[in-house]
């Protein structure tokens, strides 16, 4: 059975300081993607040169998508895993990576995550079981990997699957639920459903509204949460994590997110008609709002978070830009084990 979980959790479950480390983990999310966002334009003039720069090759930014990252993770230690998309920099920070060296492995520099070699699309930090892909719905059979080895480890670790709308529709999506519901794995599949698959939208792709109704295909729950609303992505993810800690199985939650950006940098975006309607959309200022509206925010709270947040992105773009290239006499190194 879909539980559609469009209203706004009660705020009296959460704590000020919960509420404070939500928005926090978004902010630190938003300000790291405009800082790459700059680096990445910076120096790809005149027009517009995929391959110049110091941060050549395609970027994929999740602006708009925080509240996803951010209630989901908010359940988890270092000790489970996710997996996550080619859009992946909000996970990766909501669920601990060091920004330093994944500012340096998006430079492609020796002392990022993958000495360089992986780019912002193969993101992988043993040291929080997180890894991400560039091939759609890759990341839910890794995720099966890992949750059946920490079952039988017998730690009560658990693994976070995320991918977009689209890939609901690639059979890796399929094979994984059918085989996690068959084996009771800890797992929770995220969707991220920011309405565009590249330039095709959900309702030209895929015959119905919520691809959480798929999860009673496979006897496990489903359930969407509307409105890109962190709050309840918290509370829907706080249930999910719970029956997969507990040995219940896993669980499939869809959120109605928002792609703020271009499916990639320098994407023109004529497919899309909503454009003007985008900016009014954006989460961080619509939960800023409600949090000062709850007394949980003020103007020092909310520039002591910004602040702190620039710091430390700014001093991991230094990190980054401070590293060496790789040799290229060294491309065979970490190939072969």
């Amino acid at each position: 059975m879909t539980t559609d979980l469009s209203a706004r959790a009660s705020s009296t479950e959460l704590t000020g300081d919960l509420r404070k480390a939500l928005f926090t983990t978004m902010i630190r999310s938003r300000t790291f993607e405009e800082a790459i966002l700059r680096e990445y334009h910076a120096d790809k003039a005149p027009g517009f040169d995929i391959g110049k720069g110091l941060i050549p090759g395609e970027m994929h930014l999740s602006a708009g998508q925080e509240p996803v990252a951010a209630g989901v993770c908010e359940h988890l230690t270092a000790a489970d895993a996710v997996t996550s998309t080619h859009r992946p920099h909000h996970f990766a920070i909501a669920h601990g990576v060091d920004l330093k060296p994944m500012a340096a492995e998006i430079f492609g520099r020796v002392d990022g995550l993958g000495r360089g070699r992986g780019g912002h699309m193969h993101l992988f930090d043993p040291s929080t079981h997180f890894s991400c892909s560039g091939i759609v719905a890759e990341g839910y059979p890794a995720a099966l990997g890992m949750a059946f080895a920490f079952s039988r480890r017998g730690t009560d670790a658990i693994a976070v699957a995320v991918t977009g709308e689209g890939a609901a529709n690639a059979g890796a999506f399929h094979e994984s639920l059918n085989l996690a519901a068959l084996w009771k794995l800890p797992v929770v599949f995220v969707i991220e459903d920011n309405e565009w698959g590249i330039s095709v939208s959900r309702e030209a792709s895929t015959p119905i509204p919520s691809n959480a109704d798929r999860a009673a295909a496979y006897g496990i729950p489903g359930t969407r949460v509307e409105e890109n609303d962190v709050e309840a992505v918290y509370a829907a993810a706080g249930e999910a994590v719970a029956r997969a800690r507990g040995g219940g199985g896993p669980t499939l939650i869809e959120v109605h997110t928002l792609r703020l950006w271009g499916h990639f940098e320098g994407d023109a975006q004529g497919y899309r008609p909503d454009l003007d309607q985008v900016p009014d959309r954006d989460p961080i200022p619509r939960y800023e709002a409600t949090l000062r509206d709850a007394g949980v925010l003020d103007d020092a709270v909310g520039e002591q978070i910004r602040s702190a947040a620039s710091i430390e992105v700014e001093g991991a773009i230094a990190f980054a830009k401070a590293s060496a290239e790789p040799d290229p006499a060294t491309v065979l190194d970490y190939v072969f084990v």
